[in-house]
């Protein structure tokens, strides 16, 4: 039930900050949606009630995001130049990365953040192990490609969800 609560409070405050309005209206139709969304999905919700509306977790979220919308950009404009260079030199392979992260949901947004970043690609993930497709092996030491790859995800991850 507290999931449930605690899904319900976090939805309506994300529609509150993506409507950017205290019209009665949208509020009305936040707090149904958010109630939908919370009697549909609460059960599943990985993280528990104290956890999810812990201010400082969601102080790190906020961090994230410009810093994974950064490292997308960046990603971005490395492929393009890749595309746009004659020749197209690129060594692709797979990369086996360990990862800190204790909990599942963590390993999991790490695997997303990595995947949605242009240029890599999620193929598996093994308990704490995670294995990348990635467009250009620039190294050949594990340590270091992990730490290309991971970038700053694993530290703000750790701190939202570990």
């Amino acid at each position: 039930m507290s999931r449930r609560i605690a899904l319900f409070i976090a939805g309506l405050i994300i529609w509150l900050l993506l409507s950017w309005t205290l019209n009665y209206q949208e509020i009305i139709i936040g707090a149904v949606i958010a109630l939908i969304s919370a009697g549909m999905f609460g059960g599943y919700l990985p993280l528990e009630a104290k956890k999810l509306l812990n201010p400082v977790r969601w102080f790190w979220l906020l961090v994230y995001i410009p810093v994974f919308i950064w490292q997308c950009l960046k990603a971005n404009v490395d492929v393009a130049l890749r595309v746009l260079s004659p020749g197209l030199n690129l060594k692709p392979g797979i990369v086996k990365i360990k990862t800190s992260l204790k909990t599942e949901i963590a390993r999991v947004f790490l695997a997303n953040s990595i995947t949605m970043t242009p240029g890599t690609l999620t193929v598996e993930i093994q308990d704490d192990t995670l294995y990348i497709h990635w467009i250009e092996l620039r190294s050949t030491d594990p340590e270091e490609m992990a730490k290309m790859i991971k970038g700053p995800f694993e530290f703000f991850l750790a701190r939202i969800f570990d």
